[in-house]
């Protein structure tokens, strides 16, 4: 009779059920990890406020800025004494510290859109004047490279609305 070398079916065999009995669980939650790793995280920018207000005699200004990396959104608000406020948003770009923004706001019940420019400092935020135009439906600077900035300056404040 001839005699079975048993000692290497054992192995073999412990082998293939190793193989067979692998959990498919880790090896998922494995891939998972490794694939996450890999993964960009998604970063939600919550911009600081900053806010400036003025006041010359009973008329007061509020301006409130959110700067993103390729727009500047906000509030800008004017209560006239006795005559209706102009209130609404804008929404802008900041090139060195000048911002340039369309401000869409309503006034005696009626909408629109006019061009406004704020040289913004540490401390204050002044308005900027010029010669102005109608372009397609916006009133808009003639020539930004004339605009004065030699008009109203807001003082930095908290940003609690007015």
């Amino acid at each position: 009779m001839k005699k079975i070398n048993t000692t290497s079916g054992k192995w073999g065999l412990l082998f293939f059920l190793g193989v067979a009995c692998n959990n498919p669980q880790q090896e998922a939650a494995a891939l998972s990890a490794d694939s996450s790793a890999h993964k960009e995280e998604n970063h939600v920018m919550i911009p600081a406020a900053t806010c400036y207000t003025s006041q010359s005699g009973r008329d007061t200004f509020f301006l409130k800025t959110e700067v993103f990396p390729n727009v500047v959104t906000g509030t800008l608000s004017y209560h006239f004494y006795e005559k209706d406020k102009n209130q609404g948003t804008i929404e802008g770009r900041l090139s060195g510290d000048t911002l340039i923004a369309d401000y869409t706001f309503v006034s005696e019940g009626k909408s629109s859109l006019r061009e406004v420019a704020f040289l913004l400092g540490d401390s204050t935020a002044t308005e900027g004047y010029g010669p102005m135009e109608e372009k397609n439906g916006k009133l808009a600077f003639k020539n930004r490279d004339s605009i004065s900035f030699t008009g109203g300056r807001l003082h930095k404040t908290s940003c609690i609305e007015n």
